[in-house]
């Protein structure tokens, strides 16, 4: 192991044992991959990365095009969990209707919908 690693004992501690993850990484996914390679049970993770998909469109578009946005994300955790809670289907479904709306808003409107591009942190009061 990497002198510079996670322990096994504060890896597990982190990400347990069996529970799959699902985590968007800002480079390729094989990187992550490889970090992971020797840790047991390591295709239990889920790893989103760049893969030079599409051309320069919007921001958001780029992450859609690449597989990386909150609505991958959110559908890849929805489709791998171990049970299926009341409303999963629906949001799903809802989920993959933003897809479909975001590719006809940027190729009518060549901006970002207004709920990403307009989107900020909520300040704590």
């Amino acid at each position: 192991m990497h002198p510079h690693a996670l322990s096994h004992e504060y890896f597990d501690e982190l990400f347990g044992k069996s529970t799959d993850v699902v985590c968007a990484f800002h480079g390729y996914a094989r990187a992550m991959h490889q970090l992971l390679h020797s840790r047991p049970n390591a295709g239990r993770f889920h790893v989103h990365g760049f893969s030079e998909q599409g051309t320069t469109t919007t921001p958001f578009d780029m992450v859609v095009l690449n597989e990386m946005s909150r609505y991958h994300l959110v559908l890849n955790a929805l489709r791998r969990a171990r049970r299926i809670a009341p409303g999963a289907r629906a949001l799903e479904r809802h989920w993959e209707a933003q897809l479909v709306r975001h590719h006809a808003y940027i190729r009518e409107h060549f901006e970002d919908m207004p709920e990403v591009r307009d989107w900020t942190w909520a300040q704590d009061d």
